[in-house]
């Protein structure tokens, strides 16, 4: 019995040691999957890191060929002569920064005549300081984004005023003290006026770096905005920012387009991410079409970067993969754009004929702030989406603004719609004319909703500061009146689509709308 009960206890504490040797060993063995695992996922992130910055050897081959390129292929733009041949930092950089203002949102073909104009008008930054905000926006009318203009006659005035005639020589200075400069235009300024080794980017250098370094991320997210000024920062050439921070845009401008890109004509092509998956992905498609199981050795060893990016944060999201038609346009990704809203806008160009030969037209001006801020325009007012009623007594408006009754008024007609699209909304005009009789002209008050109204002529309004849209108007106007048919540029996509949900068309603009007959006493 003593035995027995002496054994059963040995063969319980070997269980227990077995058991307890079990667990130790499971542990140590989870704990290494552990670290296994996070190993590999560090691994992962540092190949991702590789694959998105640059090495010393690649940034020195870099700026090699890319100024080697630029100096070759550079357009000859006024701008850059003024980089070059000016002597005076502060014209200089004044240069700079008016050809870059305008260039946003704006092509070179259509900046090229503004610009000259403006530096033939204010050759320097006085000359700008002492013109009026009216001047800046006749020179300004039809480049729009009209806000621009206006922040750089303030940033003239500011200069002029506060910082003694001198302009801000580097890019922090610049950002800080100069009204409508943001980054991008503070390191163009700050690099090609003053020589400063800053990057900059813009959506030229956003394309060119994203097809570089294989950066498929949305490309406005802040880890993908943060990279590209890293890689600008770092790429920037020390003795010729200027020039590269040039060759770069003009690269994305020229070569490196948003589509049918010019690859064969890129200088970094033997450094481009995106170029070289496109021949990866060329070769193995060439390799299931023979049905071959081996690799050629003469193509590209080039790492898979949807592997390698499963949890980066710059790689092309698992969620809107690769698409192989679309080749190096894969990059940049952009998200999807807000359509913009519909809005309709009822407009009156109404007519001062008492000098047949040169007849007048009346026009007022828009609010200090907002959208086309402190231009003019014709009489007009917004319309509910059915495009009947205007939302304040339409019926009532040219009568409870401008104080012009309906018997004052001849040769009314109806001109027909005007389309314009701005970046936020499609605009479409509905548009009307009528003449006003002599007492309808004396009668007219002098202001429409607290805002300045004027009589001008055909050539006066032309060189007002009037926008776009509005110069389409009076384009429909006079075409109407001459016979001709109106042709508006971007209304043809629109012409047989209904202008409400409920599938009909909406009703054309009656003349009466604008008037409200006076009730008999």
């Amino acid at each position: 019995m003593v035995v027995f009960t002496f054994m059963t206890r040995r063969v319980i504490s070997n269980c227990y040691t077995i058991e307890k040797m079990v667990k130790q060993k499971t542990k140590r063995q989870t704990k290494q999957a552990t670290h296994s695992q996070t190993t590999d996922k560090n691994q992962r992130e540092r190949g991702c890191e590789d694959i998105h910055c640059v090495n010393d050897e690649d940034t020195n081959a870099i700026r090699q060929k890319l100024l080697q390129w630029y100096d070759k292929n550079k357009r000859d733009l006024p701008w850059r002569r003024y980089a070059v041949d000016e002597k005076d930092p502060n014209i200089k950089a004044y240069a700079v920064w008016v050809s870059e203002i305008m260039l946003q949102q704006t092509q070179v073909a259509t900046v090229i005549d503004y610009y000259t104009r403006w530096m033939t008008k204010w050759p320097t930054l006085q000359a700008l300081s002492m013109a009026s905000l009216e001047e800046v926006n006749e020179m300004w009318s039809g480049l729009g984004y009209y806000s621009r203009g206006r922040r750089l006659h303030e940033g003239a005035c500011k200069v002029v005023s506060e910082l003694g005639c001198n302009i801000p020589d580097n890019a922090d200075d610049l950002l800080k003290q100069l009204p409508g400069v943001g980054r991008y235009t503070a390191g163009a300024i700050a690099s090609i006026a003053f020589n400063q080794a800053t990057g900059l980017v813009d959506g030229n250098v956003v394309r060119v770096f994203a097809r570089l370094r294989a950066i498929g991320a949305d490309s406005t997210s802040q880890p993908v905005t943060d990279r590209l000024w890293s890689l600008a920062n770092t790429l920037v050439d020390p003795e010729r920012p200027g020039d590269f921070n040039q060759g770069l845009m003009e690269l994305g401008a020229t070569v490196c387009t948003p589509k049918t890109p010019l690859c064969a004509k890129c200088p970094l092509q033997s450094h481009c991410l995106a170029y070289q998956q496109v021949e990866r992905e060329k070769h193995v498609l060439q390799s299931h079409l023979v049905k071959s199981n081996t690799v050629d050795v003469s193509s590209p060893e080039i790492p898979d970067i949807e592997c390698i990016g499963e949890d980066c944060k710059l790689c092309i999201p698992p969620s809107d993969p690769w698409q192989y038609d679309l080749g190096v346009q894969n990059y940049p990704r952009k998200p999807k754009k807000k359509a913009p809203r519909e809005e309709r806008t009822g407009v009156c160009v109404l007519c001062d004929k008492q000098n047949p030969k040169m007849p007048r037209y009346l026009i007022t001006q828009r609010p200090e702030t907002g959208l086309l801020a402190n231009l003019w325009e014709f009489p007009n007012f917004k319309l509910e989406e059915n495009g009947r009623k205007e939302k304040l007594n339409s019926g009532s408006f040219l009568e409870s603004t401008l104080s012009i009754d309906s018997s004052d008024t001849i040769d009314q007609q109806h001109i027909g719609e005007v389309v314009h699209i701005f970046s936020h909304i499609h605009q479409t005009y509905l548009v009307d004319s009528l003449c006003i009789n002599e007492r309808g002209v004396n009668n007219i008050a002098n202001d429409c909703n607290g805002q300045a109204t004027k009589w001008v002529t055909k050539e006066e309004l032309l060189s007002s500061a009037i926008s776009t849209a509005m110069k389409k108007v009076f384009k429909a106007f006079e075409s109407k009146k001459s016979g001709s048919p109106v042709k508006n540029k971007g209304s043809k996509r629109k012409s047989e689509k209904t202008l409400n949900t409920g599938g009909t068309k909406s009703k054309q603009l009656a003349m009466d709308m604008f008037f409200k007959p006076k009730s008999k006493t």
